[in-house]
């Protein structure tokens, strides 16, 4: 079962909005840009598979979408492990679908903490737990090919040095 977290205003060790894409970004193997992409819940639903492995139907997750309805879904799988793991912690699913900076930074500074209480060190594959889809779009084809795979590359213990890997710049 998961350790509950509770946050309230007056904590005051909060990242940054770039030391949480970095987390994000290091943790899954992603190329999120900004922390309103995080509004489809494919990153908390692969936070959930590695830390309680099998509390969630990683198959089952839409990590590719731009769809509204597959977020909503996405984010009832993740409302599931959470209910499954014993987590008291209701997913705003309504305003997180939107994708506004405030209310995705807000749940994902909660997931931070809630991270850090349950997080046991174990080795985890990101992109080969999702099957190498990729996991966020960043700001446009140049970002997304080049600068998030530079930053990746820096947080990544074992980098990838094919040379198929190797960013390109442009289309």
């Amino acid at each position: 079962m998961a350790v509950n977290v509770y946050s309230t205003n007056v904590t005051t060790e909060n990242l940054s909005r770039h030391d949480m894409l970095a987390w994000v970004n290091g943790c899954l193997d992603s190329k999120f840009v900004k922390i309103e992409e995080l509004c489809t819940g494919a990153a908390y639903c692969q936070y959930m598979d590695m830390l309680f492995p099998g509390s969630i139907p990683v198959k089952r997750v839409k990590f590719r979408t731009n769809l509204e309805h597959e977020y909503i879904q996405n984010f009832k799988l993740l409302q599931a492990s959470f209910k499954k793991m014993g987590v008291d912690k209701i997913v705003p699913i309504d305003k997180l679908v939107k994708g506004k900076f405030q209310d995705n930074f807000e749940f994902l500074q909660w997931f931070k903490k809630f991270f850090d209480a349950n997080y046991s060190g174990q080795d985890y594959c990101a992109q080969s737990a999702r099957g190498g889809e990729a996991l966020g779009y960043g700001d446009g084809p140049a970002v997304s090919k080049s600068m998030p795979t530079l930053v990746r590359r820096a947080n990544v213990i074992k980098p990838d040095t094919t040379a198929s890997s190797k960013p390109r710049l442009g289309n």
